[in-house]
């Protein structure tokens, strides 16, 4: 089968991890409102080739960072004010999103966001808007073989199950050809059966499209599953980072993110909130 979407060219083959980030943010703040100050001082590097785990709670900055990165803050009145976004080499911290598409960023937003009134075909279609080559074609057919459950849905987006309009996001986005993609939650309102299946297909991605991922998600055990890498926010900044392995051994990762620390499960009825900011801290 071919691998045309591949964006490296290689055919699909597996890419190893390069220790170079594609992406880095650098110490940077967002302002909505020209009041509302949500990132303070945030950095992060995303290497070429892996999955990296953006984590936190509700507020903590996630989705933020990612709008930071792809373009978006502008339509919500937000805007970087210090610091800088480097993409493969090139500033683009307050570029435009369309332009961030066709350097290789796709997000797919929180929600999903798909077009209800259209097919999940003519969705996939508008995902390759920026794109000018003759092999759309054959990139749907690569698509529809990692989501086949999309093949057989032949009616408007808006009457799809939550899960598979989840993966008719990701294929939307994986057909602008993106070097990078940034997924926003994409567990949100599914079953634990479903969750399994769309990490599973994010890990292939990776595997046999060399595809980079910043992934945003409140599911830390399924995030830490598919990463090599996170990072956990807090009130708008990272306040630990390692990778996969050292944040499941963390006990306070368990405690707060994995639903325990050790064998022990503890109860969050006791816990202050200002334990937990000066742990991180």
């Amino acid at each position: 089968m071919e691998q045309s979407l591949d964006p490296s060219g290689n055919g699909g083959a597996k890419t190893n991890i390069d220790a170079s980030p594609l992406l880095s943010v650098r110490n940077i703040e967002v302002v909505y409102d020209e009041v509302i100050l949500v990132l303070r001082g945030l950095s992060l590097d995303v290497p070429r080739g892996a999955v990296v785990a953006l984590l936190g709670a509700n507020g903590a900055g996630k989705s933020t960072t990612l709008k930071a990165i792809s373009g978006l803050l502008k339509t919500e009145n937000g805007e970087v004010t210090r610091g800088e976004i480097v993409f493969d080499g090139e500033r683009i911290d307050g570029g435009d999103p369309v332009r961030t598409v066709r350097r290789g960023i796709s997000q797919v937003m929180e929600g999903r966001r798909i077009i209800a009134d259209l097919t999940a075909l003519e969705n996939l279609r508008l995902g390759a808007f920026t794109r000018r080559d003759k092999e759309v074609a054959r990139d749907i057919d690569m698509v529809l073989s990692y989501f086949p459950r999309l093949k057989e849905r032949t009616g408007l987006a808006g009457y799809l199950s939550g899960g598979e309009q989840q993966m008719l996001a990701i294929g939307r986005a994986l057909m602008a050809r993106p070097r990078l993609i940034l997924m926003d939650e994409p567990s949100m309102g599914l079953s634990p059966l479903l969750v399994k299946e769309v990490f599973g297909i994010i890990r292939d991605i990776n595997r046999d499209l060399g595809v980079t991922t910043l992934l945003v998600e409140q599911n830390a055990r399924a995030a830490l599953s598919v990463a090599s890498y996170g990072y956990i926010m807090d009130q708008g900044k990272v306040v630990l980072d390692g990778t996969a392995d050292a944040l499941r051994d963390n006990e306070d990762v368990k405690e707060f993110y994995l639903g325990g620390a050790g064998d022990q499960r503890r109860s969050f009825k006791n816990l202050k909130s200002f334990r937990r900011r000066k742990r991180w801290l």
